[in-house]
């Protein structure tokens, strides 16, 4: 497997140079069952060290406590790291079970101090709208947010779960470098009007989940081999009839895997970074790992190339899968593509 350094690229015309994959930290805290704190610990140093240099975050992970566990990664290799952390769902220690949107400006301002002061930082590197609020104005909200910019608290702006039309009002108001959404072999709702726009406009597309939750690596066939609180229990493509529909989906990745020599993991990221060329944009994939092997693993997938017959068998993969992304669609920028 290579140890070779990951390539970077620009973070949308004229934005800062990354590593061409980033990292999502999300599991170390919370959703994918226990983790190992010394093991996650250590692989955002292996991380680094393989040219990793954006890190993925947001506030609403452990409640907080990611940022909290990240910060001190941050901080000593500051100068290195890009940070990118996430505002607008909202919880409430009195209700584990309510998750809220808001993208009104008090609470923007409320939401990056306390990510600021998690972190231990003066400044984020990318702060993003973790999901979008249609209630209000996208001016407001994209407005507060690059009041945050002239502050001198975030470099640069994000959205997540956005549609194109979306991106193009928010770019109006201020520049946009990147936009999160899922992208996979499995989620391909980006593609509908979302990529067009970012590939328009210069901004950069960072697919989280590449491996559809670690589905498309044969980890798990259906969610009742996860641990009991794991939240892909709840995700509708993930149980029952559906896991089972779609469990044979993922056949024609091993197959291919198997005769390049690689894992199904990396032949799934390798799909996610060739769609750069394919629809020419910047697109850096933050798969999210909790142990240094996966991490090796992922890395590699980025410089392997897949030839255009694997590529062509593989693009049928998407109109047969079975099930959502989530239980609760609704915040989600494919129910309102569908508008």
């Amino acid at each position: 497997m290579s140890t070779a350094k990951l390539p970077t690229v620009p973070l949308g015309t004229g934005g800062p140079l990354v590593g061409v994959q980033g990292l999502g930290c999300m599991g170390m805290s919370e959703f994918y069952g226990p983790t190992d704190t010394t093991e996650a610990l250590a692989t955002l140093d292996a991380a680094l060290a393989a040219g990793v240099t954006m890190f993925d975050t947001a506030d609403i992970y452990g409640s907080g406590h990611n940022e909290e566990l990240i910060g001190p990664f941050v901080r000593a290799n500051r100068d290195q790291v890009f940070l990118a952390t996430k505002f607008a769902i909202e919880r409430r220690a009195e209700d584990p079970a309510y998750r809220g949107v808001r993208n009104d400006p008090p609470y923007i301002r409320q939401a990056v101090d306390a990510s600021l002061r998690r972190l231990g930082v003066d400044v984020i590197d990318l702060y993003y709208m973790h999901r979008r609020d249609p209630e209000v104005p996208f001016a407001e909200s994209v407005g507060a947010m690059a009041e945050l910019v002239k502050a001198g608290k975030v470099r640069h702006l994000g959205l997540s779960e956005v549609t194109g039309a979306e991106l193009r009002e928010a770019h109006a108001v201020h520049p946009i470098a990147a936009v999160q959404s899922e992208w996979s072999l499995f989620s391909r709702d980006v593609e509908i009007s979302l990529v067009g726009a970012a590939a328009e406009l210069g901004v950069a597309v960072v697919p989280y989940s590449p491996l559809g939750r670690g589905f498309l690596t044969g980890a798990f066939a259906s969610a009742d081999q996860l641990a009991a609180d794991d939240f892909r229990r709840t995700q509708p493509r993930f149980t029952g009839d559906a896991a089972a529909a779609n469990a044979a989906l993922v056949a024609p990745i091993q197959r291919i895997a198997k005769e390049r020599e690689l894992t199904a993991a990396q032949v799934a990221l390798a799909w996610v970074h060739q769609r750069a060329e394919v629809h020419g944009l910047t697109v850096v994939p933050i798969p999210g790992t909790r142990r240094r092997g996966r991490l090796a693993e992922n890395t590699a997938a980025a410089t392997i190339r897949l030839a255009e017959a694997e590529l062509a068998e593989l693009d049928g993969i998407v109109g047969q899968v079975t099930g959502g992304r989530y239980t609760d669609m609704n915040f989600t920028a494919l129910t309102r593509e569908q508008l």
